[in-house]
């Protein structure tokens, strides 16, 4: 008879970043806060492939990095006049230019049909990134979704993260958060789970500077990572 019992305790919950690790947003990221400059009376300010890391890096970044551009003093006072547009901007053109990693669909069908648990924890407002997970096929994929705005937190607070993992029914102890940011990385250590930091973003191999529990270079390479670090 124990054998017929579930193994759930066995199965691992897999959380993911979203911009930078399953999808590559970056050109749209930017060309939303160019637009929200223009509608500000200013010039375009990024540009996409240099850029890319200050992308990731959210919104009110790119308009700090565009106000150092201007040569405009009040970084932040830009910042915030400007983060509106840019999410009106953004949620228009939300998939113009995003595309998925190489190999992303199927390493979480793979981690699915295992009988793993996949959702997705991002600094990106709920609503938009709802939308973007739509328009990218991945909704049936992702149950648990949260956003920047979904609870009181973000991160690296790693209430969202914790979150994340209680309503995929999973634990802490058998989980593990991939992402491609320090962010990523402080909240995984907060609540005391690994973290994959992917490679292929425009940080690249830098990202091992962070000092991941282990580095993705490729999705075709995930299971292996996961048995490693969640045997």
């Amino acid at each position: 008879m124990g054998d017929l019992l579930p193994k759930g305790h066995h199965l691992r919950t897999i959380v993911f970043d979203l911009d930078g690790t399953l999808a590559d947003t970056a050109g749209d990221l930017i060309a939303a806060a160019n637009a929200a400059l223009v509608q500000l009376g200013h010039a375009p300010q990024l540009v996409m492939g240099s850029d890319d890391a200050t992308a990731f890096a959210g919104g009110r970044a790119m308009l700090r990095l565009a106000a150092e551009r201007l040569g405009i003093a009040d970084a932040e006072g830009l910042a915030d006049t400007g983060y509106q547009p840019l999410l009106d901007a953004y949620g228009a053109e939300i998939d113009t230019h995003t595309t998925l990693y190489p190999g992303t669909l199927a390493a979480i069908d793979r981690l699915r049909a295992q009988g793993h648990a996949t959702g997705i924890c991002t600094n990106k407002p709920e609503g938009l990134a709802v939308t973007l997970i739509a328009r990218l096929g991945l909704t049936d994929r992702f149950p648990v979704l949260i956003g920047a705005d979904t609870l009181p937190t973000r991160k690296p607070d790693p209430a969202p993260l914790a979150e994340t993992i209680a309503r995929l029914g999973g634990a802490s102890d058998r989980a593990v958060l991939i992402g491609d940011t320090i962010t990523d990385r402080k909240t995984a250590a907060a609540l005391g789970v690994p973290c994959v930091l992917v490679t292929f973003g425009p940080n690249g191999r830098a990202v091992a500077e962070l000092e991941p529990e282990a580095l993705l270079d490729h999705y075709d390479e995930l299971d292996a990572v996961l048995d490693r670090l969640l045997p």
